[in-house]
């Protein structure tokens, strides 16, 4: 299924024009897939991408690191956690929900990732936050976090590695129709080549904002938005 940007702009304007709230609200990609067997690696999709305009908010970065970055991070990231206070997070599974809440990304030291792992994998895993060296989020001891913190802040992570359907954040409804049509179309496009089939191994493609119905985006530049029966 090809998309240009003048299906996607019709696409994401009405989205918006069905989903009125009293608060900013998300906008999503949203990509069923079919023809794939997710328990081949081949078939997964796991990659990062910088955002042309950016996600529309800024991205909080917490640093999970031992001291010797611990000037760097207090510098450059919005938070981070010390080796010496790792053993705090362990004993206490509500204070890494938490944190796990309060940040978008997360930074970890490379010398010390088997010790993150054990102590903040089991909430940090399951929420696709660990720190990925895929985003350059394993840095070493005397790594410089400005620049990384710095391109975090177009960064998205797409992914299906269990459900054949990718959804992520593309931006939100107070950005430009022209930009978050820039943002999916970017999205789409390297989800294409990411896949063993190509546009084959996609079912449709629809614009979803947070309270909203999923609108697809049509080859005609016409949009429906989906509704669900009740049986």
């Amino acid at each position: 299924m090809a998309i240009g940007k003048e299906e996607v702009t019709a696409a994401v304007a009405a989205a918006k024009k069905s989903s009125k709230r009293g608060f900013v609200q998300s906008v999503d990609l949203v990509v069923p897939l079919v023809g794939l067997d997710l328990r081949k690696p081949e078939h997964q999709v796991d990659f990062f991408l910088d955002l042309p305009n950016g996600p529309g908010k800024k991205m909080k970065v917490c640093a999970l690191i031992g001291p010797e970055l611990q000037a760097e991070a207090k510098s450059a990231c919005d938070g981070m956690v010390l080796q010496e206070d790792f053993v705090n997070y362990g004993k206490n599974k509500k204070l890494t929900k938490k944190l796990v809440k309060q940040f978008d990304f997360f930074i970890g030291q490379a010398n010390i990732m088997p010790q993150i792992a054990a102590t903040f994998g089991r909430v940090l895993g399951p929420k696709g936050k660990m720190p990925n060296p895929k985003a350059g989020c394993v840095v070493p001891p005397k790594a410089a976090l400005k620049p990384l913190v710095d391109r975090l802040q177009k960064l998205v992570h797409v992914s299906a590695k269990t459900v054949p359907m990718v959804q992520c954040k593309v931006g939100n409804e107070s950005m430009g129709d022209d930009a978050l049509a820039a943002n999916l179309v970017a999205v789409y496009e390297q989800l294409i080549h990411s896949l063993p089939g190509g546009e084959q191994n996609v079912k449709a493609a629809y614009v979803k904002l947070t309270m909203g119905a999923p609108t697809k985006i049509t080859a005609a530049a016409k949009v429906t938005v989906a509704t669900h029966k009740k049986k």
